[in-house]
């Protein structure tokens, strides 16, 4: 039976939906063709129809029956009920937040889970990428602790489903075997790549709501043989990480995959961590912070107008920067000039 939702017995729902299907019936034909149900059983539903206004006495036959129309007598019951029901969800949602953060203060141990060893440290990064709806962050250091370079293949599965990755790669990563190629296929798929010359630590954060990164630096490289890590749930810690990353990835360099399939820092040709700015760069730079104008710097330079406007235009975007003063305020801390 599927109209219990709308408040209707078992009983009562057999009886409604003949009376919809034949029309004016008896309580003798009632009882006939409810097949198992007794006449009180019957005439119990039967009432029970008529005082919800699913069912009457015919005004010309009284002793024939008939059912309320349907979308008269069923389809507001059940939008009223609909209705009931989104606003539960709202105060249970409410209840839940409610409950979270009673917890939070009385109880701190579900906020941090200590992860030991590689393989379950593993799996929980490939479910938390498997679960997360719109963004990771990772911090990726060299010499892997728990996943290859290229295995990581629920980042390729969540980048099709639409999730965001940011990445910021250390100087070092690139050493390792096939970490070029890797980086390159990764960012081919929608990864945006930024590159730095040292991170504090290994990091990934998954919708801003948990984050996994270790415990212990330990063994050589900072890759303990049996890896310990923590995985920090929605927190102050949290939100410190998070904070941590975006300040680390201002800084880095933005990376990109060249039409050879190759991965390349922007602008530079090369995925080794060199500077970005060339020579002449450094020298428009430091007229341009100087407050010199374009048509000046054009001319000490020896270019033209528009060449100095492209290249600062370059190194505005190099920087992330969306006007002149950011550009200034970025190159120092970068130590660009």
């Amino acid at each position: 039976m599927t109209l219990e939702v709308a408040g209707l017995s078992t009983a009562e729902e057999t009886v409604y939906r003949l009376l919809v299907a034949e029309g004016e019936v008896s309580v003798e034909d009632l009882v006939l063709h409810c097949k198992g149900m007794d006449r009180a059983t019957v005439e119990a539903a039967l009432s029970g129809l008529t005082s919800q206004g699913l069912a009457s006495r015919s005004e010309e036959t009284p002793h024939l029956v008939l059912a309320t129309p349907p979308e008269v007598a069923l389809v507001p019951r059940l939008k009223r009920q609909s209705e009931a029901l989104d606003f539960a969800r709202v105060e249970v949602a409410a209840l839940v937040d409610t409950y979270q953060n009673s917890r939070r203060k009385k109880d701190t141990s579900h906020l941090i889970e200590v992860i030991t060893g590689a393989e379950p440290l593993k799996q929980h990064l490939q479910h938390i990428q498997s679960a997360t709806q719109h963004e990771m962050l990772w911090f990726c250091k060299p010499h892997y602790v728990a996943m290859p370079a290229g295995s990581n293949q629920a980042e390729f599965e969540a980048l099709s489903r639409g999730v965001r990755y940011r990445v910021l790669y250390e100087k070092e990563y690139f050493d390792d075997e096939g970490a070029m190629g890797n980086v390159a296929k990764a960012v081919g798929a929608g990864e945006i790549a930024r590159g730095i010359s040292r991170l504090p630590l290994r990091l990934a954060i998954a919708d801003q709501s948990i984050a996994v990164c270790p415990l212990v630096p330990g063994g050589p490289n900072g890759s303990p043989e049996i890896p310990t890590a923590a995985l920090i749930r929605d927190s102050s810690l949290l939100a410190a990480l998070v904070a941590l990353f975006e300040r680390f990835w201002e800084d880095g360099v933005p990376l990109d995959a060249d039409s050879s399939g190759s991965a390349a820092v922007t602008g530079t040709g090369s995925m080794a961590m060199h500077d970005p700015l060339s020579a002449r760069d450094r020298r428009m730079l430091s007229l341009l912070v100087a407050g010199v104008a374009d048509k000046s710097i054009a001319t000490q330079m020896q270019l033209s107008r528009r060449t100095v406007q492209r290249d600062v235009q370059r190194m505005m975007r190099l920087a992330g920067a969306t006007t002149r003063t950011q550009l200034a305020w970025q190159a120092s801390r970068r130590n660009w000039l």
